[in-house]
Order: C-alpha cells, then structure tokens, then sequence
C-alpha cells in the first residue's frame, strides 16, 4: 500500500475520484495527533484548500452514501441550520499554511463536537 500511494493519488487527483480521509492505522486516541500529521501529509499531493475540501466536504458527500447505514441523518461537510457540523477555529490560515493543522494542540483555539464545546482558549 506505502509503495502505490503516490501513484494512487496522482491517479485519484489526475480523475477526478472523490477522496475521503480518516484513518485508524495509528491506534488509539492517544496517538491521534498522527493522523493530523498524516492530513498535513497530503500536501505532497494537494493544495490546502483541496485537502480541507477532503477533509470536510468531501467526507459528509462520501458518508452520505451509505444510505440506510448512514449515522448522520442530516447534512455534513457544511455549516448551516440543521446540519451536522464539528468546527474547528485555528490561529493562522490553513489555507495559507496547511501545516498548522499538524500541531492540533498549538493551532487549534476552539474545538466544537456534536454542538459541545471541547477545547477554547479564547475564553481566557
């Protein structure tokens, strides 16, 4: 699989197919921050506006179509009434430095999960 990567997603980028992320290949919660090292990976690839598109649009699209199975049965990937929506606040641009989502923990300033505050240092 590491040594198809690259062309898997030259190929992907090059046809258009829909990409999703998310992985579990690094464990449990406690190594989380890898998978946000592995997103800021797709640079090799992407744009950062791009693999914010992945990250987020992208996944609500492809989860949707799981139909009857779907967890979320209302809208994702977007902010609006009535939709699902986890939202993060970053200092900085990501889409200027795609980076700063690699370092959650200095980066990130406001987490919002299922409509629950989890993490706001602005409050200070």
């Amino acid at each position: 699989v590491t040594d198809g990567t690259d062309t898997a997603y030259k190929l992907a980028k090059k046809y258009h197919v829909k990409i999703a992320f998310g992985t579990d290949l690094f464990g449990g919660l406690d190594r989380a921050a890898l998978q946000s090292q592995r997103l800021v990976s797709l640079r090799q690839w992407f744009t950062p506006p791009e693999i914010l598109h992945i990250v987020t649009a992208a996944n609500g699209e492809l989860v949707a179509l799981s139909g009857p199975r779907n967890p979320y049965p209302k809208k994702l990937g977007v902010i609006e009434p009535g939709a699902y929506a986890d939202l993060l606040l970053v200092n900085g641009n990501p889409l200027e430095n795609i980076g700063l989502l690699g370092m959650p923990d200095k980066s990130l300033a406001v987490i919002v999960k299922n409509g629950a505050v989890i993490k706001n240092t602005l409050a200070k």
